[in-house]
C-alpha cells in the first residue's frame, strides 16, 4: 500500500472534504455514495478508509467546517453590540433562517432529514456536548439581556433553548405552503421577538 507524504494526505483530506460538501449539498447523504465521493477525488474506495471511516463521518467532519464557517459570518455581526433585545432576536433569527433557506448543506441537513441520519455516528455525550455548543453560542449575546431583566424569562438557558427552536419553522414549510411561508416565517420572527423583549413580570 502506498504511504502519502503529510502534504498529499492534507490534500486528499481537504479535497474529500471539498467534494463531498458539493455532492452532500446535491444529492444529501443517502444518495451519495463512497464511489462517487472517490472518482471526483481520483482516488480509490480503499483510499478513502484510510481517511474517514464511513461517508458519515466524512459528512460530520464537513458540517464542522460549514458550522465554523457560520460562526465567523455570524460573530460579523456584532450581535453582541445590540442594546434592544427584541432587534438582536430579529437579527439572529433572519441570519439562521436565511442559512437554512439559501444554503443547500444546512437545507438538506435540517429540511431533508439528513439530522436524524446522523444521530446513530455520533454518541450521546457527543451529540449533548454539540447541543451544549449551538445553546452556549446563543446565550453569549442573550445572557446580558436576561441578568438586566429585559427579557420575559430569567432563566437563560430556557431563553437560548426557545431562541434556537424558532427557525425548526422551515421544516413545515410545505404544510404551510411555498407562497404563504415567507409572510408566516417573519410574522413568526416578529412576534416571538417581540414577547420575548417583554419586562420580566
Amino acid at each position: 500500500m502506498r504511504e502519502f507524504s503529510d502534504e498529499e494526505r492534507d490534500q486528499i483530506r481537504g479535497d474529500l472534504i471539498e467534494v463531498g460538501r458539493t455532492l452532500f449539498s446535491k444529492f444529501g447523504l443517502q444518495k451519495t455514495t463512497i464511489s462517487d465521493l472517490t472518482e471526483e477525488v481520483g482516488i480509490g474506495r480503499s483510499t478513502f478508509y484510510r481517511f474517514f471511516d464511513s461517508k458519515e463521518a466524512l459528512y460530520l467532519v464537513v458540517l464542522e467546517t460549514e458550522g465554523e464557517t457560520i460562526s465567523r459570518e455570524l460573530a460579523d455581526k456584532d450581535l453582541r453590540e445590540g442594546e434592544d433585545p427584541q432587534a438582536v432576536v430579529e437579527q439572529f433569527l433572519h441570519f439562521l433562517f436565511e442559512e437554512i433557506e439559501t444554503n443547500p448543506l444546512i437545507r438538506q441537513l435540517i429540511v431533508s432529514g439528513e439530522l436524524d441520519r446522523l444521530r446513530n455516528h455520533r454518541t450521546e455525550a457527543e451529540r449533548e456536548a454539540k447541543r451544549k455548543e449551538e445553546i452556549e453560542a446563543i446565550r453569549a449575546f442573550m445572557d446580558p439581556f436576561v441578568e438586566r431583566g429585559d427579557v420575559y424569562s430569567n432563566d437563560p438557558e430556557l431563553v437560548a433553548n426557545a431562541i434556537a427552536a424558532i427557525p425548526y419553522l422551515t421544516l413545515h414549510e410545505d404544510d404551510i405552503g411555498p407562497e404563504k411561508y415567507p409572510a408566516v416565517r417573519d410574522f413568526v420572527i416578529k412576534m416571538f421577538a417581540r414577547g420575548l423583549g417583554t419586562d420580566v413580570e
